[in-house]
Parts: C-alpha cells; structure tokens; sequence
C-alpha cells in the first residue's frame, strides 16, 4: 500500500484530512492560520483557483480579470517547489478584524533557494478568512535566522 501523503503546510496531517477539505470548497478555513497553511499546501497543489478565491475583496489582484491572475498563479505554483513551512506565530482578529500570521516559507525554483519570511494581514469577508496582503523578507535580509523571529521582532519596515 502507498504511504499516505502528508499536507504540504507541514501541519503533519494527512492532505486529506487537512487542507483538500478547503481546497475543494467543502469547508472553510476556521481562523487566519489555518487559511495561510491552505494557501501555501494551494501553490503545492497547484490549486490556483483557491489561492485567487481565498484573496480578499480589497486585495490588489482582485481588480483584475479573475483568469488572468488565476493563469498568473498556475505558472508561478508549477514553477516551484514547496518542500515545507513553519508559522512562526498568529495573532487572533484585533478590534478591527485583523488577523496577522508569521511564516518560513520553504520555495525553490530550479533548485535554487527562493525562501522568504512573510508577516501577512488576514480579514473576514462575511464568508471566511481572506489573504489581505503582507510584508515579506527574505532571509538574507534578516540578521537573525528565520525560525527565530516572532511577530513582535519580525522587521517589517
């Protein structure tokens, strides 16, 4: 029998159990989180029109024309590799419905090492958790190894 496949955003779930749920539209990602970890297992999976469902209404992308930048996030997860994450921390919704996550994510284009730390903004649509935008680093930027940041010491200017 094969070995089960493990969920790409390194949660050590079963994909099944984990994010598909999500990505399938048959649930919603129940705090920030958990829709940030669905979103990096989306570029594994290449499951690009999740990634442009799970934008939030006022992110930038979202007054293009839905299948150009569903295309645009099709190529940029098939030219990559998504070997694992590790959340940093979360920050609950703020009295103005923000929610921020702290992440390592693990890339690589070619076998060439395209990383980066991103602090990323998460906001409630009425319908679920929505991708807001974010601040990234890569780790040659930091003085400090990725893992070792929080979101009180992550640099974001």
């Amino acid at each position: 029998m094969p070995p089960v496949p493990l969920c790409p955003c390194s949660s050590g779930q079963r994909y099944k159990q984990c994010c598909a749920p999500f990505h399938k539209g048959e649930a919603e990602a129940p705090d920030a989180e958990r829709l940030m970890r669905s979103r990096y297992s989306a570029f594994a999976q290449r499951e690009a029109v999740y990634l442009w469902k799970t934008l939030h209404p006022d992110h930038p992308m979202r007054a293009r024309p839905e299948a150009d930048v569903v295309r645009e996030l099709r190529a940029f997860a098939q030219a990559h590799q998504y070997p694992g994450l590790v959340v940093l921390g979360h920050q609950p919704p703020d009295t103005t419905g923000l929610s921020r996550v702290l992440f390592f994510a693990r890339v690589f284009e070619k076998g060439k090492d395209q990383s980066f730390v991103e602090r990323s903004d998460f906001r409630h649509d009425g319908t679920g958790w929505r991708y807001l935008d974010g601040v990234l680093k890569l780790p040659r930027e930091l003085k400090v190894p990725p893992e070792s940041l929080t979101l009180e010491t992550f640099p974001a200017d």
